[in-house]
């Protein structure tokens, strides 16, 4: 596939939502450990409005589409998840305006401006045990990916993958695991975590072009 259109748009933020919702109790399990132990259910009922509001009010263009999905995200997910992902969305927003079609390295542009915004709102950066740690490196591996976007999403869900993983033995620098300080080694990231799901929901929907 050479370009990403509304529709895999679309269709990655309902694929995605069903993905959060299915591992929903695996996203709070894993918060339970270093966090409040909410990061499923906040992001199974944030997306759960998203596609309430795509479907009263569907989208013009894809940067109609992940503005819409920000500003709902920053008014219904709780925590930390909301200002970040809200945030995120809302920036892929603002690189899409009127856009019907991005090609690979528009998507890897404006994958990259949401990862900006997502350190400029947490303050995080690499290894401090965040969604930074799953989504930087997967962007870095789309970036060498090559034009065929459904390849270079398939290669970045790989890396988002094995990314959250990695994030168990790191120390949590930001955020509500930072608190734990020593305790929060050993435990996967819930948010590297759900990122990887988002990339996974993204390298779904591109292969079915």
């Amino acid at each position: 596939m050479d370009t990403f259109k509304l529709e895999q748009a679309r269709s990655w933020i309902l694929t995605a939502a069903a993905a959060l919702e299915k591992n929903s109790a695996l996203l709070c399990d894993l918060d339970a450990a270093i966090g409040d132990g909410d990061h499923g259910a906040n992001m199974a009922r944030g997306f759960s409005a998203v596609v309430k509001k795509m479907e009263t009010n569907p989208p013009a263009d894809i940067g109609a589409l992940f503005k819409s999905v920000g500003m709902t995200l920053l008014s219904t997910v709780g925590g930390a998840a909301g200002p970040l992902y809200g945030g995120f969305f809302l920036e892929l927003g603002k690189q899409t305006v009127g856009k019907q079609e991005l090609d690979a390295a528009m998507l890897v542009s404006i994958l990259e401006a949401g990862l900006a915004d997502i350190k400029r709102r947490g303050k995080a950066e690499l290894g401090d045990k965040t969604i930074v740690d799953a989504l930087t490196p997967a962007i870095e591996t789309m970036k060498g990916a090559g034009s065929d976007v459904a390849a270079a999403t398939r290669a970045a869900a790989e890396t988002a993958r094995d990314a959250a993983v990695k994030t168990i033995p790191l120390l949590a620098r930001k955020g509500r695991a930072s608190y734990l300080g020593e305790r929060s080694i050993g435990h996967q990231d819930p948010g590297a975590t759900s990122t990887a799901l988002l990339m996974e929901s993204l390298a779904e929907v591109s292969a079915k072009a």
